[in-house]
């Protein structure tokens, strides 16, 4: 229906599309000349040609799609992962099961509102040693799909050919990189969240000045995490300053995620169950993961867009062919055919004819 509409503005009287060109004439219709204006202001101004140019870019990569799928193997690895985790505190704290209680729920703070549930239904691996360490091994390979996901989306935002991705056995290596990374910085992202909502609630009472505090050194160690996230899961070497901006944006809005749930919980939920049954904690799990894993993709747009200057762009682009392309729409869709190179050899070559009325089509 959008489009149909996007269309109809931009057809003269006759029905037949103008060609795109820059500039204003007085033989375009109303719509048009508005609808020009707005994309000569957008291409000229950083604060709005920017956050379009990602959002055109999440739109063309299927963000949505990618942030699915990392939310998919997210929920299949999260309780392999968290078993393990069990497992190995079981293990190093045999002696101070409170210790091991501590860590795990600071853990399960990840998840506000479910996260209580979830740790009612892990339990450490039993039973031989050949047992357990099988579990181990496995549960350790079931983790790692949520890192080979991670690293399928990155490679696709940043347009790494297929050719030039890492096999299967690099990819676990730098997916087990990861968790360990990301294990080291769990503890203290957890802790310092908690703490900046619903201390009070729980009969502690901290100081502004220590609130904000809490919550810089947590936007802090987070960034830290997804700059190494951004890097490990990413085939092209990529530098601290193309991925800063971009995990910096993400922690932030991860903080937020975060101290809306732990508020949500200490404030409105405090003392009452947090989801009705398993089907809650399924939903509420799914939900999580989701809009974690939309942050870190539309932030890792974020970073391609302005490590590659893929902007301004045009308006119009996902509405019709027939518009002038800019440099930055060029770029971007000549990146999306050559990352679908196969093997080293291939040679792909992109070309972009001039806007024509006679090849007008509309996307469906």
């Amino acid at each position: 229906m959008a489009t149909s509409v996007i269309h109809s503005w931009i057809m003269d009287s006759d029905g037949v599309a103008p060609t795109a060109t820059r500039g204003a004439s007085p033989e375009l219709p109303p719509a048009r000349l508005v609808i020009e204006r707005l994309d000569d202001y957008q291409q000229h101004h950083r604060w709005v040609g920017l956050p379009l140019a990602v959002v055109y870019k999440f739109s063309d990569d299927q963000g949505t799609y990618l942030a699915a799928l990392i939310t998919y193997y997210g929920f299949a690895s999260l309780f392999p992962l968290l078993l393990l985790l069990v497992t190995i505190l079981g293990s190093l704290l045999r002696g101070d099961p409170g210790l091991q209680q501590q860590i795990l729920h600071s853990a399960l703070r990840e998840f506000p509102i479910i996260g209580d549930q979830i740790g009612q239904n892990i339990h450490s691996l039993h039973g031989s040693v050949a047992a357990v360490v099988i579990g181990i091994l496995g549960s350790l390979y079931g983790g790692l799909g949520v890192t080979r996901a991670g690293q399928y989306a990155l490679d696709t935002v940043w347009a790494v050919p297929r050719a030039a991705r890492v096999d299967t056995l690099r990819a676990s290596l730098r997916g087990l990189t990861l968790l360990l990374v990301l294990g080291t910085g769990l503890l203290v992202t957890t802790a310092l969240s908690a703490v900046t909502t619903g201390a009070d609630a729980y009969g502690a009472t901290l100081g502004v000045g220590l609130r904000i505090t809490a919550t810089l050194l947590a936007v802090s160690v987070n960034t830290a995490l997804f700059i190494a996230a951004f890097r490990l899961l990413t085939t092209r070497d990529v530098g601290i300053d193309q991925i800063r901006t971009g995990a910096i944006a993400a922690a932030v809005a991860w903080q937020a995620l975060q101290e809306l749930g732990t508020y949500y919980l200490a404030h409105e939920l405090k003392g009452a169950s947090a989801t009705y049954g398993l089907f809650g904690i399924v939903l509420g799990l799914l939900a999580w993961i989701y809009l974690a894993a939309l942050i870190v993709v539309f932030c890792a747009e974020l970073n391609v867009v302005r490590a590659k200057h893929l902007w301004p762009r045009s308006l119009l682009t996902p509405f019709t062919d027939n518009v002038e392309l800019t440099r930055a729409d060029k770029s971007a869709y000549t990146s999306y055919a050559q990352a679908e190179q196969h093997i080293a050899s291939e040679t792909i070559d992109v070309t972009f004819p001039p806007p024509s009325t006679d090849r007008e089509q509309p996307h469906e």
